[in-house]
């Protein structure tokens, strides 16, 4: 089937832009509660799905071990801009273990973000791993390697220890069968691998809600959930969606980005997760779509609905600050 137009970019009158995607909602049973396009179609979570490889750092004690609090735990479930606090906090979880940037196997890159970038340019000669948008990421994997004895080098290897307990876990989560055939290589270099939309759903609202889980299990996931909720800086950091989302709902609103215009949320009162992924991997249209959707299930709060549709319709400005355009969610979304 093909995918709806969920995201429309208009210029003047006309519409210069059209966004087609899939979402899919889902209570912690697996039921669609609210769908869109092909939610049966794999696609590969990238970023979106960190909660899910940080399951490890909890589960295997290293978390207690080392005295993270829910700001580490945040970074280790984080995508970020690179800012001085992330890159500090991921070698103080480093230095916990007794280990050092150059432990980190997910390569070094300048910050994505504007303002974070002419500040690096501005005060170092080159980025290191740390600023690193998965660097929190990778920290909790050597915190893990180091308090499992496992080797830390070559951690991000397919057939790693850690990383066979992380595909073991994915799969156990999403309901989906893992192998070589349905992997690719992440931007940081672990695998990653494509999942069913709906799966990908399912495994956040098991993770949001415990059920499904062992005991165990569902206090490790919902303590990555709640670390970030409470600590959504250190998930993205300034002015970035994921952030701004869970600052707008304090405790109520979980929201995770990941490449190729994907994007999980999850609703813990309400028992709701939900997973998304803009066809075309465009991100200004993943994020109205993950702000629309939310709000659907957040309509008995004026405030906050009001504030989300607001993220998902805004107006697009040019460098004079003119008003050219808007990008806007389709009735796809919203009827």
């Amino acid at each position: 089937m093909a995918n709806p137009v969920l995201v429309e970019v208009t210029r003047g009158t006309m519409v210069e832009s059209r966004h087609r995607g899939m979402v899919v909602a889902v209570d912690s049973a697996g039921r669609i509660v609210f769908s869109a396009g092909a939610v049966d179609h794999l696609v590969f979570p990238r970023s979106a799905c960190k909660a899910m490889q940080a399951l490890p750092l909890v589960e295997s004690g290293a978390a207690d071990h080392y005295d993270f609090s829910a700001r580490e735990l945040a970074l280790a479930c984080s995508s970020h801009n690179g800012e001085p606090e992330h890159a500090e906090l991921a070698g103080a979880m480093l230095a916990r273990a007794g280990r050092s940037v150059e432990d980190l196997e997910c390569g070094a890159h300048w910050s994505f973000q504007q303002e974070t970038l002419i500040n690096q340019v501005r005060t170092m000669d080159r980025p290191t791993a740390l600023h690193n948008n998965c660097s929190g990421k990778h920290a909790g994997f050597v915190c893990t390697c180091a308090h499992t004895g496992e080797a830390v080098s070559g951690y991000v290897g397919y057939d790693h220890p850690l990383q066979r307990e992380i595909r073991a876990t994915m799969e156990s989560l999403t309901g989906a069968a893992l192998s070589q055939d349905v992997c690719g290589t992440d931007g940081c270099s672990i695998p990653t691998y494509a999942v069913p939309l709906q799966g990908l759903a399912h495994g956040f609202a098991k993770m949001a809600t415990g059920e499904g889980l062992s005991p165990e299990r569902a206090k490790a996931a919902r303590r990555l959930i709640d670390a970030c909720m409470a600590e959504p800086f250190y998930v993205a950091g300034t002015r970035r969606l994921c952030t701004e989302i869970m600052a707008l709902a304090p405790g109520r609103i979980f929201a995770k980005t990941g490449a190729e215009g994907v994007f999980c949320a999850a609703l813990p009162e309400q028992g709701i997760a939900i997973a998304l992924k803009c066809e075309d991997g465009a991100t200004r249209a993943a994020e109205a779509m993950v702000a629309a959707t939310l709000a659907r299930f957040l309509r008995d709060d004026e405030a906050l609905h009001t504030a989300l549709m607001a993220k998902a319709n805004h107006t697009m400005r040019n460098w004079n600050g003119m008003a050219v355009g808007d990008v806007r969610v389709t009735e796809a979304l919203t009827a």
